[in-house]
């Protein structure tokens, strides 16, 4: 049985790789990185590779401070500012989005972040995955995670 995944698993890699990187071609890469505080850590906001942008976690930090903020509505928006942010660049909206996941050390969380989510879209709610976490980087209440596709 793992003999007949691994040959699925094998053929589906290649299918892949052949629509994403067209015979004698290499799919244009472009790695955004964000200016402020975090623009010295080791990973990119963003990777831009042809039409597809994948999206680093992003926390909820206010960007004078370089904190999360204490009042949840207020890490909500400084998160959503700062996926927007990474999606701008790459000439993107948050209608691009195909795919989240958002982490979340207090499940309790959940309603409160579907209100906000909810309204940063115009028309198309990507798939998305809500998962309970444990401890986020510097207190965070949310991570947010995300593919895009450009049109």
């Amino acid at each position: 049985m793992s003999t007949t995944w691994v040959i699925a698993a094998g053929l589906t890699l290649a299918l892949v790789a052949a629509v994403a990187a067209p015979q004698g071609s290499t799919p244009t890469r472009r790695h955004i990185k964000l200016a402020g505080a975090a623009s010295t850590l080791p990973f990119s906001d963003g990777v831009l590779a042809g039409e597809t942008l994948y999206l680093a976690g992003k926390l909820g930090i206010d960007p004078k401070s370089g904190q999360v903020p204490a009042d949840l509505d207020a890490e909500l928006r400084f998160l959503f500012d700062s996926v927007r942010e990474v999606l701008t660049a790459a000439g993107m909206t948050m209608d691009d989005l195909v795919s989240v996941q958002v982490f979340c050390p207090d499940l309790s969380l959940y309603d409160r972040f579907n209100t906000a989510y909810r309204a940063q879209f115009k028309e198309r709610l990507p798939a998305r995955a809500f998962i309970g976490s444990g401890p986020l980087l510097r207190g965070a209440r949310f991570e947010l995670q995300g593919i895009a596709v450009r049109g």
